[in-house]
């Protein structure tokens, strides 16, 4: 997938995603509105693939003032760093996540995947002290970061949770006195149909927390619990950086917002 957005302007940019959803929409969009017609933006998405990721930075033109990149992949990021690291530091500004071994003085708007959930579930612990078991809904063949899992981890030994990490939601059994934290939303669709298809009352004896708010979240069984980046502030900073052109790295806020399901 491919978007030219031309305009006549100095400010040539190489805008890389890893896949379409309603949040990476937050963030082109909120990126975009800063920049308006202050500079071209080629769009590419390369579907969390890295041959793809590899193959679009390597036939990039080399006219681009800036190389703005979300690194996320199934399977092969582990060499993300090598072909990152060919593009002019300062050119390249990281969305989202940091790679390790990517080195000198690039900037970048970045979320702490480990950090966040352990403290968003630190702050809604009094919440979660009515139940005795945490769940995390984390498919195998995944792009999210296996550092989410660290901090879940981390957050169930520290308060003395019993914790379990669920591959596969449709197959697994809904019980009294658990919480489940869902990633993707086509696991939350299923999760809450098997909720529904159980006795068990959602907030009190079986908790639900969501990844990424969504104005539809605020309202499916009287609100869900969600913890979630500023994607908004991720796409204005990231414009800004840009346009400020100061080799800087910034950790992104992460909020827990509390709602009925838990």
């Amino acid at each position: 997938f491919v978007k030219n957005a031309e305009v006549n302007q100095h400010l040539k940019i190489f805008l890389l995603f890893n896949k379409l959803s309603a949040h990476k929409k937050i963030i082109y969009d909120a990126f975009v509105s800063v920049l308006g017609e202050l500079a071209t933006i080629d769009f590419y998405i390369y579907n969390n693939d890295f041959a793809f990721f590899k193959k679009l930075l390597t036939n990039a033109n080399q006219d681009y003032t800036h190389y703005v990149i979300i690194p996320h992949f199934m399977e092969g990021g582990e060499n993300a760093h090598e072909i990152i690291n060919t593009i002019p530091k300062e050119k390249l500004i990281l969305m989202d996540k940091l790679v390790p071994g990517v080195v000198g003085d690039y900037r970048a708007i970045y979320e702490n995947f480990e950090g966040d959930l352990y403290h968003a579930l630190e702050l809604a612990l009094e919440r979660l002290s009515k139940y005795h078991t945490l769940k995390i809904i984390f498919p195998e063949n995944t792009y999210f970061p296996q550092e989410i899992l660290k901090g879940f981890k981390h957050f169930c030994h520290e308060y003395a949770f019993n914790s379990r990490v669920v591959h596969n939601i449709a197959n697994e059994p809904i019980k009294d006195g658990e919480v489940y934290i869902n990633l993707m939303e086509n696991d939350l669709v299923i999760l809450i149909e098997k909720i529904l298809s159980t006795k068990l009352k959602v907030g009190k004896n079986v908790g639900l927390i969501s990844y990424n708010e969504t104005p539809l979240k605020k309202l499916i069984l009287n609100g869900i619990t969600t913890i979630s980046t500023d994607f908004q502030m991720m796409g204005t900073t990231a414009a800004n950086m840009v346009l400020d052109d100061i080799a800087t790295q910034m950790e992104i806020p992460f909020y827990l917002t509390l709602r009925a399901s838990l």
